[in-house]
C-alpha cells in the first residue's frame, strides 16, 4: 500500500530547511555558549590500539540548549566508601548544522560529537565528559535529524593533559594532578604531602622499611643459613 501522493511530510527540502532554522534560532535563544574539547590522535598506540595517555588540544566554541533546566541530573552529591563523590549529569542539545558549521569544516572527519571529549560549562565553570551523544533525540521532524544530545557527566580527572592554549582549561586541573605536584616538588613523596595534608605516603613507606627491607642484593629481604646434612 502507497502513502498519498498528495502529501508530502518527510520528502520537502524547503521545509527541512525551515525547521533546521527555527531550532537554531531558538538554541540561540534560550541557549548557553559552551567550549567544546577534542580529543588528539596522535598519541594513540596503533599497536595496543588504546589511548592511555590521551591529549586534548583544540577546542570550538558554539551554543547548545541545556534539557535539564531544573537541576543537574544524576546521581548527584553522596557520601561512599571513597568520600565525598559528585555525580552531576547533564544533558546538552547542540544543533547538526551548528556542529557542522563550528566544528566538521575544521576537522572533516568529526561529523558529530564523540563520545570521551570535554566541555567547559561556563556557567559554573566545571568541566564536563561527554559519556553518550543520542542523534534520533527528536525522531525524523519533517525526514530529517536535526539536533545531537550529548549526555555529559562531570569529569573525573584520570591523567588526562591538555594543551588548548587556554589556561583556564589547560591549568583546570593542577591542583589533583600528581604529575605536575611531583615535578614541582622535586619528585619526592614529601613533597606530594606538603601538597595535600591528608596524605600519608610518606608515613607508610618509613613503617614499611622498619618491617621489610626490599634491597637490591637480596630482593626476599632475608639471608637463611641453611646446613646440609646429607
Amino acid at each position: 500500500m502507497a502513502t498519498n501522493a498528495f502529501f508530502n511530510n518527510y520528502n520537502n527540502f524547503v521545509e527541512q530547511q525551515l525547521i533546521d532554522d527555527l531550532v537554531i534560532e531558538s538554541i540561540k535563544m534560550f541557549g548557553v555558549d559552551i567550549i567544546y574539547i577534542t580529543r588528539s590522535a596522535d598519541s594513540r598506540d596503533y599497536v595496543l590500539n588504546e589511548d592511555d595517555t590521551p591529549i586534548y588540544d583544540e577546542t570550538y566554541e558554539f551554543e547548545t540548549y541545556v534539557k535539564n533546566v531544573d537541576a543537574f541530573e544524576g546521581q548527584g552529591d553522596f557520601l561512599s566508601k571513597f568520600g565525598l563523590e559528585i555525580r552531576d549529569q547533564m544533558t546538552l542539545t547542540v544543533a547538526n548544522r551548528t556542529f557542522e558549521k563550528f566544528v566538521t569544516r575544521e576537522r572533516n572527519a568529526r561529523t558529530r560529537p564523540l563520545e570521551g571529549d570535554f566541555i567547559y560549562f561556563p556557567l559554573n565553570e566545571k568541566i564536563f565528559k561527554v559519556v553518550e551523544v543520542e542523534h534520533e533525540s527528536v525522531f525524523y521532524q519533517g525526514g530529517t535529524l536535526q539536533v545531537f544530545d550529548m549526555k555529559c557527566e562531570l569529569a573525573e580527572y584520570s591523567g588526562e593533559r591538555f594543551e588548548t592554549g587556554r589556561d583556564n582549561i589547560d591549568t583546570f586541573f593542577d591542583g589533583i594532578n600528581t604529575n605536575s605536584l611531583v615535578n614541582a616538588n622535586t619528585g619526592t613523596l614529601e613533597g606530594l604531602g606538603d601538597v595535600d595534608p591528608g596524605a600519608s605516603n610518606l608515613y607508610f613507606e618509613q613503617d614499611g622499611d622498619s618491617i621489610i627491607d626490599f634491597s637490591e642484593i637480596d630482593p626476599f629481604s632475608e639471608t637463611l643459613d641453611i646446613e646440609d646434612n646429607i
